[in-house]
């Protein structure tokens, strides 16, 4: 696979991720665009925040959901469905965070990757 071809896809599944996180109302959605940061393993960070614990688990599900339907796959790795405070859904190319609203603020991932693009998004 070329160069090109990955980071249309990483792009592609980006926009997926951030569809499911809409369809459940997920709050102030960004995309971080890390491709030009140095030594970054994903091409893309996907984040959102949610007020409860049950909010922050239908997004997650929503998100596989979404990306399982337009590309039959699963998250490589995924992390937090326990505790609902910060669940992190691994795609490899794009890595999904998906916080209760206030663990988005104490970890700051946003303030961590200042050099990379970001584009913000509205709830559907």
């Amino acid at each position: 696979m070329s160069k090109s071809t990955k980071t249309q896809l990483s792009g592609k599944l980006a926009e997926i991720v951030v569809l499911g996180m809409q369809e459940k109302k997920g709050n102030e959605i960004v995309r971080m665009d890390l491709r030009s940061v140095n030594a970054t393993l994903s091409d893309y960070f996907v984040i959102c925040h949610a007020d409860s614990t049950i909010q922050v688990n239908a997004i997650a599900k929503s998100v596989e959901e979404e990306v399982y339907k337009a590309f039959g796959q699963e998250p490589w790795h995924k992390e937090g469905h326990g505790n609902g405070e910060w669940i992190l859904l691994d795609f490899v190319d794009v890595v999904v965070h998906i916080f209760k609203t206030e663990k988005r603020s104490h970890y700051g991932i946003e303030d961590l990757w200042g050099d990379a693009q970001v584009q913000t998004y509205q709830s559907a």
